[in-house]
């Protein structure tokens, strides 16, 4: 039976981007990704590293005064950051529900008015701080699609990652 849940230790910067990368190498069509963590923690790390593993060639940042960075690789990136988001009614004017149509991979900081509108399927990553290098990363999976993609980023972990 596939496990929808677990959690690895992140000893650095590359170790986060390194498992981002595995994320993205496996990433379906549509796939939608929500990010929670303090600030500082490595959600844009993370983000590069889903973005290199999808083949995004350009410098990828954190979207916080922007609130919507799109990027193309094998399949379209929309990394949003909703942290200045107050309630659902602003994601209308960010034409959110446009995103959740175009089929790209969504990937989401600080998602937590997005929860009633969402789609079933979709990763969460929490991402808690031990120490000034060390990070807890934990995976969860909500959905058939993201089950999958647990499953295949779960392999790399256990290999020796």
């Amino acid at each position: 039976m596939t496990e929808d849940i677990f959690s690895m230790i992140s000893n650095s910067a590359e170790d986060t981007y390194d498992l981002g990368c595995e994320i993205g190498k496996w990433l379906e069509r549509g796939q939608l990704i929500l990010l929670s963590g303090d600030l500082g923690t490595g959600k844009t790390i993370i983000t590069q590293g889903i973005c290199a593993g999808i083949g995004v060639e350009e410098d990828v940042t954190s979207p916080t005064f922007n609130l919507i960075n799109e990027y193309e690789g094998e399949l379209s990136v929309y990394h949003m950051d909703l942290y200045r988001l107050e309630n659902e009614e602003e994601l209308g004017d960010l034409g959110f529900e446009d995103y959740l149509e175009d089929k790209g991979i969504i990937i989401i900081e600080w998602p937590d008015i997005v929860y009633n509108i969402i789609p079933a399927d979709f990763l969460y990553v929490k991402i808690r701080r031990i120490s000034t290098e060390k990070r807890e990363i934990t995976l969860k999976a909500e959905g058939e699609r993201s089950l999958r993609l647990i499953e295949r980023v779960g392999k790399y972990v256990s290999n020796g990652y």
